[in-house]
């Protein structure tokens, strides 16, 4: 989700309809892991701890409830940044929705309903995974199949990947193709980690099937029903697409009646058009 996106003036309908998708009300604001859980299911895609500055609905935003939400220097000693790391780790605990560092290898929040057309997008079939995954990711995924949930010193041990930057990009790996998935987060008698397979927790929506196409259609429909209108270029910045594939889906969400075009790859909600014209 591009910087520059968030800059450019929207309509105070798109405004108003973000104030609501993304919690940016006080009323709205995010205080519960059940609420966080909502909040995810409508919006789809979201990020974690991302502030006004980056495009895109976020759990930090959420919690904060203003559109102004901006992390501070020190986010260890801010009781909203606090918040919604607990959120954060809460979310992974209970794993009602999708939490790892998926688009971008950015830390990402995925509704449940959205796991299947991203794993179509993102994912790597078992056949190829040794061709397109590295050494390492390869020797942390073998131990996890046989263990299924591992504390990270222990599968760096395990799986001979002691270097830290090493595991540490291996793992942003497995989580990009939706291979692994950090299960929990504990902070005593130490802070680590606990991952597991993904599969483990969401075997029926990553063995679903999805036409490439389809898949970034859903996603498409699913960001721009949140955002209300997206700038140019930025469907394919979040969803590591090129353009030309952004563009389709959304002259796909033109031709059903979800989208309009308003400029040259800027497209929004049919609805906010609507009521921008009455």
């Amino acid at each position: 989700m591009t910087r520059r996106a968030t800059r450019e003036l929207m309509p105070e309908a798109v405004e108003a309809h973000r104030d609501i998708a993304w919690r940016r009300l006080p009323e709205l604001a995010v205080d519960t892991i059940e609420e966080a859980e909502r909040f995810v299911t409508s919006v789809g895609i979201a990020w974690t701890l991302t502030d006004a500055r980056t495009a895109g609905p976020s759990l930090y935003i959420a919690v904060c409830g203003r559109r102004d939400a901006h992390m501070p220097p020190n986010v260890q000693k801010d009781p909203e940044a606090s918040a919604a790391w607990v959120l954060k780790d809460d979310l992974a605990r209970r794993g009602r929705v999708f939490y790892g560092k998926v688009l971008r290898k950015r830390s990402t929040l995925l509704a449940r309903e959205l796991i299947t057309p991203a794993h179509a997008l993102l994912g790597i079939p078992r056949r190829e995974e040794r061709a397109q995954l590295s050494p390492a990711a390869l020797a942390i995924l073998a131990v996890l199949r046989k263990e299924w949930e591992m504390a990270s010193s222990d599968l760096r041990k395990d799986s001979g990947v002691v270097d830290r930057a090493q595991f540490n990009k291996a793992m942003d790996e497995l989580q990009s193709c939706m291979k692994v998935i950090p299960a929990e987060v504990l902070y005593v008698p130490k802070f680590t980690y606990i991952w597991a397979l993904a599969e483990g927790r969401f075997v029926d929506e990553l063995r679903g099937r999805m036409k490439r196409t389809d898949a970034i259609l859903r996603l498409a429909r699913a960001y721009l029903g949140a955002a209300g209108q997206t700038a140019r270029g930025e469907l394919a910045s979040v969803l590591g697409i090129g353009r030309a594939e952004a563009g389709e889906a959304n002259h796909r969400l033109v031709d059903e009646g979800f989208a309009v075009r308003v400029a040259d790859g800027v497209y929004r909600l049919e609805s906010l058009d609507q009521g921008r014209q009455r």
